[in-house]
C-alpha cells in the first residue's frame, strides 16, 4: 500500500493565476481536499464532507472507524453531489462569487485559474485534487 504524503500547503498559493470569476471550477470539480481543521468549518456552514474509503474498508472496520481512519489520512472532502456545483457558488452581474470566500478551502485558496476550460480539464480530468499532487484517493501522484 502506497503511504500518504500531506500537501505542501504553501504550494497551494501559488498553482495558477487571477480568477476571472467563470465558475466552471466550482460548478466542474465534485470533490476538493479539506485538511484536517476545515472539516469542522464546512460542515457548520452546510457543505457536504465525505471520506475517501472503499466498501471494503467500511465491511472490514465498520463506517465510524473507516471515516476515523480516512480523517487521519487526510483522505477528507468537501463534495458536490449533484451537478449543480459547489453550494456555496452564486452568480451576480454575470460573475462568480464564493459565499464563503474568506472560510473557503486551502485547495480552493490555491485553485487560482485563469484556464478552466475544456482545454484545462483534459489537462487534469474530472478532479481538482490532481492539482495539489494527490490521486482522486488521496495518494501522491506517481512520478514519471
Amino acid at each position: 500500500m502506497t503511504k500518504h504524503i500531506p500537501t505542501d500547503l504553501s504550494a497551494l498559493d501559488t498553482i495558477f493565476h487571477e480568477c476571472n470569476q467563470c465558475g466552471t471550477c466550482c460548478k466542474q470539480y465534485k470533490k476538493i481536499s479539506l485538511q484536517e481543521d476545515e472539516v469542522e468549518r464546512i460542515k457548520k456552514l452546510g457543505g457536504h464532507v465525505g471520506y475517501g474509503i472503499t466498501l471494503t474498508e467500511i465491511r472490514e472496520k465498520g463506517l465510524t472507524h473507516a471515516q476515523e481512519d480516512a480523517a487521519k489520512s487526510n483522505k477528507v472532502f468537501m463534495i458536490h453531489p449533484d451537478d449543480q456545483g459547489c453550494k456555496f457558488l452564486q452568480k451576480a452581474n454575470d460573475k462568480y462569487y464564493c459565499k464563503i470566500y474568506h472560510y473557503r478551502p486551502r485547495a480552493c485558496k490555491g485553485f487560482i485559474c485563469n484556464m478552466a476550460d475544456d482545454s484545462f480539464l483534459s489537462l487534469f480530468g474530472d478532479d481538482s485534487i490532481h492539482l495539489i499532487g494527490e490521486t482522486t484517493f488521496g495518494l501522491p501522484l506517481p512520478k514519471k
